[in-house]
């Protein structure tokens, strides 16, 4: 890979990335906000600071290392500075390489030669190249977006064909197109089938977080089994006595119909006088489907929508009231976990790396896969402010430093941003945290890094964040005592949302924050949900009321 190929399309005009290898380093060195390749000899670490011993107090690895050997490299990889010999330490062209591959959605690699004039050219009116840095999309874009719906399409037909005894008479079925499909030029989706449709409907409605595409991909499976149990479809077809008949069966005993169907039930399954769905699944169901039918219709896919007022949600927010939280006592309990000694089996980074991830999701109460890396974004990240009243540490400070005012920004669901305090009592865990990954202690302004490293990839996904707050639960779980079985269920059951109910309620119910406050820190797209955890605990409610309703002198009634 020659670095000169690259573009780097995050700046405005994109730029050529320099030619020679040590050179496109420091540049994305400076570009990314961290280290990449460093070379190390003694000479080299004497000029890094006033004294040897200073070096050595900055550089405590490094200086080890280089006791025993003349040099020492520093290299990023999987999330984190890695150091070793010259003779185990890959090559510059190496990290180079893996460096663009990681942000390879803004180094764009053009190997046929015309990086030059491209980067030349880039934001000039009248070229083609120039389209890509105003937002517009380029061929190559819009063939990138349809592998991706082909790739949503191609992963749902494989989800119905594990339960499905016609695999290919299902894949025929998905890709008809009904009565309803709108084959004009209002049709902006650009599709004229309902499998693309509806891969487009997944991309751009529930591609954000694993566990959604999940729940929408079931809800999915049990509509077009139903379909064709019934006989009806394809989807674009329906009307809306159609799907009338579908919500009626969600209700009734048996899930799809009594007739034979391509996604039939499991073998030996007993569901002869059981409901197919709990009510929270019914509403489940029938929010999915409402959200694909208008979100067709909106488009321009559909010219009707026949799901309209089907799902009736909103009583059904109106009720809703959270019950996954885990009592105060108990979060205290797994704080003197992450705040206790690290376990022997444990390495000092992997023991950062958990309490930084328990902080967060504790202290931030954000959702799972909002902490999950986007390298488009650049998000998740933390920033840093100056705070006046203390004074700030050093670059590569230890966990002992103190002073500014710590920020989470994260994009949750929709596509919203939003930026999320962070308590004083996150800043040494999370100092501790990059410091041990190679990283200054607190953030550049214009670092992008993944939040948080995985030792296999350069970020951890959402099953192994998941993962490692369920280890903080498990450790809290075994210093209860064995008769306390109440306790010990509670936190075997617990999971990072528990967190976010936990934050949400210490918010509304605990310090009585104003709701708009409230649901602008969790990112509530409906006021009434942030509401809802009053209705957790009456303490709030009822002070309120007493001091509405102050008592009178008893001689006052005389």
């Amino acid at each position: 890979m020659k670095p000169a190929n690259c573009i780097d399309t995050g700046v405005l005009p994109p730029r050529q990335l320099p030619s020679g290898v040590d050179a496109a380093l420091a540049y994305l060195e400076q570009t990314l906000g961290h280290a990449l390749y460093r070379r190390w000899t003694l000479a080299d670490l004497k000029r890094a600071a006033p004294s040897l011993a200073d070096a050595k107090r900055a550089h405590p690895a490094v200086f080890a290392l280089l006791l025993e050997h003349d040099v020492a490299i520093e290299y990023w990889a999987r999330g984190r500075l890695h150091l070793a010999t010259a003779n185990d330490a890959p090559s510059p062209d190496t990290v180079l390489a893996r460096v663009l591959h990681a942000h390879r959605r803004r180094f764009r690699d053009l190997p046929d030669g015309s990086t030059a004039d491209a980067a030349g050219q880039r934001g000039e009116p009248g070229e083609s190249a120039g389209n890509e840095g105003d937002g517009a999309i380029t061929p190559a874009e819009a063939t990138c977006d349809a592998s991706m719906a082909v790739a949503d399409m191609a992963t749902l037909v494989a989800l119905s064909s594990s339960h499905s005894s016609n695999p290919a008479a299902l894949r025929a079925w998905l890709t008809r197109a009904g009565r309803f499909m709108n084959a004009t030029s209002t049709n902006s989706l650009g599709v004229t089938d309902d499998a693309r449709a509806l891969a487009l409907f997944l991309r751009d409605r529930a591609q954000r977080s694993p566990h959604t595409l999940r729940a929408y991909r079931t809800e999915l499976r049990r509509l077009i089994g139903w379909c064709e149990a019934h006989r009806r479809g394809p989807l674009s077809d329906l009307t809306r006595d159609d799907l009338l008949a579908f919500r009626q069966t969600l209700g009734a005993a048996g899930s799809i119909g009594g007739t034979p169907s391509m996604i039939p039930p499991r073998p030996n399954a007993a569901r002869v006088g059981r409901p197919s769905c709990s009510d929270a699944s019914r509403r489940r169901a029938l929010a999915v489907i409402s959200s694909l039918f208008r979100y067709w219709q909106k488009t321009g896919y559909l010219i009707i929508n026949p799901a309209a007022e089907l799902s009736g949600g909103g009583a059904a927010r109106m009720t809703w009231t959270p019950a996954r939280i885990l009592p105060a006592r108990v979060l205290a309990l797994c704080d003197t976990v992450t705040a206790g000694a690290r376990p022997s089996e444990t390495s000092a980074l992997v023991w950062a790396r958990r309490c930084a991830i328990w902080s967060l999701y504790r202290f931030a109460g954000v959702r799972l896969a909002e902490l999950e890396w986007s390298a488009e974004h650049g998000l998740p990240r933390l920033s840093v402010e100056p705070d006046a009243t203390t004074t700030a540490g050093p670059a590569h400070g230890s966990s002992g430093a103190t002073g500014g005012q710590w920020t989470l920004h994260v994009r949750g669901k929709g596509g919203k941003l939003r930026a999320i305090p962070l308590p004083s009592r996150c800043a040494p865990v999370l100092r501790d945290y990059r410091v041990l990954r190679g990283l200054a202690a607190e953030p550049a302004p214009f670092e992008s890094v993944p939040l948080i490293h995985s030792e296999k990839r350069d970020a951890l996904g959402h099953s192994g964040l998941y993962d490692e707050v369920k280890a903080v639960l498990q450790a809290a779980e075994e210093t209860v005592p064995a008769g306390d079985a109440a306790t010990r269920a509670l936190i075997h059951a617990a999971s990072t949302h528990w967190l976010r109910h936990g934050y949400a309620r210490t918010l509304v119910v605990d310090h009585a924050v104003p709701l708009p406050v409230a649901q602008t820190l969790l990112g509530h797209a409906s006021v009434q949900t942030t509401a809802a955890y009053a209705r957790t605990d009456l303490t709030q409610l009822r002070d309120f009321v007493e001091g509405s309703f102050p008592v009178q002198s008893y001689s006052n009634h005389k």
